[in-house]
């Protein structure tokens, strides 16, 4: 045997951070057991969150894995893809904005309560009430659910979703419309945050660009926007084959 030196390719000087592919990262990091992937994509179970990933959005290969993961004229998300490749149909194309936490105060909510699957059912109206983003039946096995009830009626809510290494991402923040203005979001939050740290993870966040309230009040409370985003939702090649079949 014989063995050829190669040269060593020039490393790039803008060395991609984690968090621009934040579900990569998760779903081959701490978010792996609950992984289906096909090579260079990946995705959580469909009960569980509809985040898809691609190892690089610009490799045709990986959208190539992906189409063989969803199956062929499926809808499904994308994130961190400005476009899909040819013969991809592109249903849906917005923008995001990622924030990390730069000086939130993270603090224990005394009135919360941790929430887990017998709760679902009472989440999955509140998410209704409020549309925070998409909440499934098993979303709750992405990490630590906290809420905040009143009289029993569950009138608050926020947890973690994404986690990539060393990150944590807070998510599902809602709070019922007659229970708004008393700050409940904001105290959940700073204990979602408190225990993300406590771990060792920092928390981050995403919001659509368009919600600007939004976007003000995570500012004013410590953290910083860090990146724009795009958002793809695509149909994958093959629907006319699956129709005609």
């Amino acid at each position: 045997m014989s063995t050829v030196a190669r040269p060593t390719p020039p490393q790039s000087t803008a060395t991609p951070h984690i968090l621009d592919n934040a579900a990569w990262a998760a779903l081959t990091g701490p978010h792996a057991h609950l992984a289906e992937r096909v090579g260079s994509a990946a995705r959580y179970p469909l009960d569980v969150s509809p985040f898809t990933a691609l190892a690089d959005p610009a490799d045709p290969r990986a959208w190539d894995d992906l189409a063989a993961l969803v199956g062929p004229g499926t809808v499904t998300p994308v994130t961190g893809a400005k476009s899909a490749p040819q013969g991809w149909e592109t249903v849906q194309h917005g923008q995001g904005v990622q924030l990390v936490d730069t000086a939130l105060r993270a603090e224990p909510a005394p009135e919360a309560v941790r929430l887990g699957p017998d709760d679902v059912p009472e989440i999955l109206d509140l998410i209704a009430l409020t549309e925070p983003g998409p909440f499934l039946p098993r979303t709750v096995e992405l990490g630590t659910y906290l809420g905040i009830r009143h009289r029993g009626r569950l009138i608050a809510l926020a947890g973690e979703r994404l986690r990539p290494p060393g990150w944590t991402e807070i998510s599902a923040v809602c709070t019922a419309p007659d229970h708004r203005g008393k700050g409940l979001a904001t105290r959940l939050e700073r204990a979602i945050a408190a225990g993300i740290r406590e771990r060792g993870d920092t928390p981050f966040l995403h919001a659509s660009a368009t919600n600007t309230g939004a976007i003000r009040l995570y500012e004013s409370i410590g953290f910083t926007l860090r990146r724009r985003s795009d958002f793809l939702l695509v149909r994958t090649p093959g629907a006319e084959q699956e129709q005609t079949a």
